[in-house]
């Protein structure tokens, strides 16, 4: 066990820039695969930062293992240890505050532009960002804001794309932890769900047009959201 947590939910989800992150900042961390039931047994004492990945299940989907994770997600809200969660990530500590999560008429995918909105303009978690900045986006379930939540992030086709809760929980809509062998896996093997004539989705040409510079502006949103969740863990 380690003082880093990284709860994932299938293979092509993986920790991916973050766990670049925390090897660059000489951090140890554990990955467990709940949909395998790693989470089972495991101390819930025992981590001081955890993050929540992505996966194409739904919060809303009848597998045993998701309500162990909630359960588990609400026992670190009361330890009130840093936590941020990423697409079903963000989705599953929605749940875990209360929220409802929906389907959505449609899918967002590709690099969509978020709009800072509410307490955006403030946040600690946005400091590094500009009014208006691009994320990867790959959903049809949206999160409802929990009761007490800071709105942060806006986008065309998804209202709420980011939130805060207290001062140590971040919750995202996209996929910020995107590298650019990640976007060419999800494109290689998933892009026959993708309707590019839908105006929610960016066809695969252009989501890989210009992607080392996407990804690299990517990864400076990300390393600031790691960098202010790390520091919140390890003052």
């Amino acid at each position: 066990m380690t003082d880093i947590l990284i709860l994932t939910h299938i293979d092509y989800c993986p920790p991916g820039y973050l766990a670049q992150v925390l090897e660059e900042a000489g951090r140890d961390f554990s990955v467990l695969r709940v949909d395998r039931g790693e989470l089972d047994g495991y101390d819930l004492d025992r981590p001081l930062a955890v993050a929540i990945m992505g996966g194409p299940m739904s919060v809303n989907d009848d597998l045993p293992w998701l309500a162990t994770e909630v359960a588990a997600l609400q026992h670190f809200i009361r330890r009130d240890i840093p936590m941020i969660g990423h697409c079903l990530g963000a989705q599953l500590l929605a749940r875990a505050l209360g929220a409802e999560v929906r389907r959505m008429p449609y899918t967002e995918s590709g690099w969509q532009p978020l709009r800072r909105i509410g307490g955006g303009a403030d946040s600690p978690w946005l400091a590094h960002l500009p009014v208006e900045f691009a994320i990867f986006q790959w959903h049809g379930d949206s999160f409802a804001l929990p009761p007490g939540a800071q709105p942060l992030l806006s986008s065309r086709w998804c209202e709420n794309q980011g939130f805060a809760w207290g001062d140590k929980i971040l919750a995202v809509q996209g996929h910020p932890e995107m590298t650019e062998d990640l976007v060419r896996l999800w494109l290689e093997d998933w892009a026959h769900l993708l309707d590019e004539r839908q105006p929610s989705q960016q066809s695969v040409a252009q989501m890989l047009d210009q992607l080392p510079a996407r990804v690299a502006a990517l990864n400076q949103v990300a390393r600031g959201f790691y960098r202010h969740w790390l520091d919140l863990a390890f003052p």
